[in-house]
């Protein structure tokens, strides 16, 4: 009787917390362990280590402890009473106690599926990943005996979140593993829609969010999640309206609200610009939204505005390549081309695989008198990105100034084809270059 008892106890207590391995869910209950070589046998529980129990159940933690302490004094290698010790210790919260009783119980019977799940989950909810990791693999491998299939599951399901860090194709694998011993959750889909998104399975993980939202329309996790993924398939007016309904479980949620801006911005929205505004107001410090706002100021026209923002990124981050080239951007449109075209040379020195850094350096230089420059950044632009006819203007008169007439000719003519009639005043330039140098 006693040990149906304590396993039912067990099982209770092992699936009461929110998560897999929250922080602060209660401990695994004392079960007897059925392979146990002490001397506390399914047949001979000592007389103590039952009062022990029994005190347990009643959350008695210090009865509990005046029976074990003298039994595991005589009996130290005793895995149940070991196993109990570490739950009474879980259970107060002396945490690292805990972990030393689940690890002898461990070692004393390496078959006590308790106490590898016990001391995994225990380590897990400290942030010890490497050390729970093993402890819930081997629980895995192991029969739970009367605590069912279910306390497996659990131990696959802490496995997944452990994984999904650092390899997302094992974690679906350690999750697929627990549905086969229980049913799924909607952690469990929400989990898979998760790691959809890691893979780069974006249908897979819009179906998972969906099927959750049947269920709970008002999920905030599955509605955000939702309207991620939309945003990332450039799926705007959907996007909009899932973060909106995920905003309104969330009000002033500073991602959902950068994310439904961002959704706004690419539909040309006037409403992103100040939403953006107000955010980066309540969060100066946040430098992805201080980008975003920079960008969207950008696209609205307000270059100087733009820029000074991205001024103040670069303070702070004077060689990323990214905001070199947005500043240089900005730069362009207020028509300061000497200084853009600092930005774009010092961007292109940042990372000479940034093909906008090319592409700016080599307008610039045009714009600067430097058509040497403009060939060489072309050049380089050219192992990124395919030539179009803004580029082959750009060799065409960079060719042009510098008199080398058959390059020059050559660039004119493959800008007008590729032109057809998108630049009217640079096709008349090309025409009236090609007239002269053709002439000659």
């Amino acid at each position: 009787m006693l040990r149906s008892v304590t396993r039912t106890l067990f099982c209770a207590v092992l699936f009461a917390a929110p998560s897999v391995f929250a922080q602060g869910a209660s401990p695994a209950s004392p079960a007897q362990v059925p392979s146990a070589p002490a001397p506390a046998t399914a047949e001979t529980v000592s007389d103590q280590v039952a009062a022990a129990e029994a005190a347990i159940a009643k959350s008695d933690w210090k009865t509990a402890e005046t029976n074990l302490d003298p039994w595991l004094a005589a009996h130290p290698t005793d895995p149940r009473a070991l196993f109990d010790a570490g739950y009474v210790a879980d259970a107060q919260n002396h945490l690292d106690d805990a972990a030393g009783f689940y690890r002898r119980a461990a070692t004393a019977d390496p078959k006590s599926f308790e106490a590898h799940i016990s001391l995994g989950l225990l380590l897990a909810r400290q942030g010890k990943l490497d050390e729970a990791r093993p402890e819930l693999a081997a629980a895995t491998q192991l029969n739970p005996g009367e605590a069912t299939p279910a306390a497996k599951a659990r131990a696959w399901r802490a496995l997944a979140q452990i994984d999904r860090a650092t390899d997302p194709t094992q974690a679906s694998s350690d999750l697929l593993e627990a549905l086969k011993l229980s049913a799924e959750t909607t952690d469990d889909t929400l989990m898979a829609a998760s790691l959809a998104e890691q893979a780069g399975q974006p249908e897979a993980a819009e179906a998972a969010y969906r099927r959750v939202l049947v269920k709970d329309p008002n999920s905030k996790v599955a509605l955000a999640g939702l309207g991620h993924v939309l945003l990332q398939r450039k799926q705007y007016p959907q996007a909009e309206t899932q973060l909106r309904a995920a905003l309104a479980q969330s009000p002033g949620d500073p991602a959902l609200t950068a994310e439904l801006a961002t959704a706004l911005a690419a539909q040309n929205k006037g409403e992103a610009l100040p939403l953006l505004q107000q955010l980066h107001q309540a969060h100066p410090e946040d430098s992805a939204i201080t980008r975003l706002l920079a960008a969207v100021e950008a696209d609205a026209g307000n270059f100087a505005d733009s820029d000074k923002l991205y001024s103040d990124l670069l303070a702070a981050h004077p060689d990323d390549p990214d905001l070199l080239v947005a500043h240089g951007q900005d730069l362009v449109r207020q028509l300061k081309f000497a200084d853009a075209f600092d930005a774009f040379d010092k961007a292109s020195q940042a990372d000479s695989t940034n093909a906008d850094a090319w592409s700016g350096l080599a307008f610039t230089a045009s714009r600067t008198g430097k058509p040497g420059v403009t060939l060489h950044a072309l050049t380089m632009r050219s192992k990124y990105l395919p030539e179009n006819a803004s580029t082959y203007f750009l060799w065409a008169t960079a060719y042009d100034t510098l008199h080398q007439k058959a390059e020059a000719v050559a660039y004119y003519h493959h800008f007008l084809d590729a032109s057809a009639g998108k630049f009217p005043d640079q096709e008349w330039q090309a025409r009236q270059r090609l007239q002269l140098l053709e002439k000659k």
